[in-house]
């Protein structure tokens, strides 16, 4: 499981699908876009949806667990790339489609929240990685 780190906010994913947003994210940042990226929230907080607003100019970390390239889907790669440049934004799916149910979670000690995938386990819950520090 790895996780995205963005201005104070956590969000693990699994590392396919982190791989496939990576390019995504890093394409349009690299040619000083700013997008919108979001998700669904799983039941238990609410069946709603989450948005960030991703900028050039604030730091993104993304800490993949295993250290294998996954192979790249380029068809789902294209949907991802197409969803970014639209009017919604990026919003995260699954290589079938689906959109995958995210569970925000409070984070006490860190800034933000943290966000793990419903059927993240206890570890994914108790061992996130610290974000940046952002330059003020």
């Amino acid at each position: 499981m790895g996780s995205i780190s963005y201005d104070g906010l956590i969000v693990f994913v699994d590392d396919r699908t982190l791989t496939h947003l990576q390019i995504v994210i890093v394409n349009k940042l690299r040619r000083g876009e700013a997008f919108l990226m979001s998700w669904k929230d799983a039941v238990d907080v609410g069946s709603g949806r989450s948005s960030i607003w991703l900028h050039p100019h604030v730091l993104v970390h993304f800490k993949f667990d295993g250290s294998r390239v996954p192979a790249i889907n380029d068809r789902w790669l294209q949907e991802l790339s197409a969803s970014a440049a639209s009017s919604r934004g990026l919003v995260v799916t699954s290589e079938n489609g689906d959109a995958p149910n995210l569970r925000p979670k409070p984070t006490p000690s860190r800034r933000g929240t943290v966000l793990a995938p419903a059927n993240a386990g206890p570890q994914a819950q108790t061992e996130a990685p610290r974000p940046l520090a952002r330059n003020q």
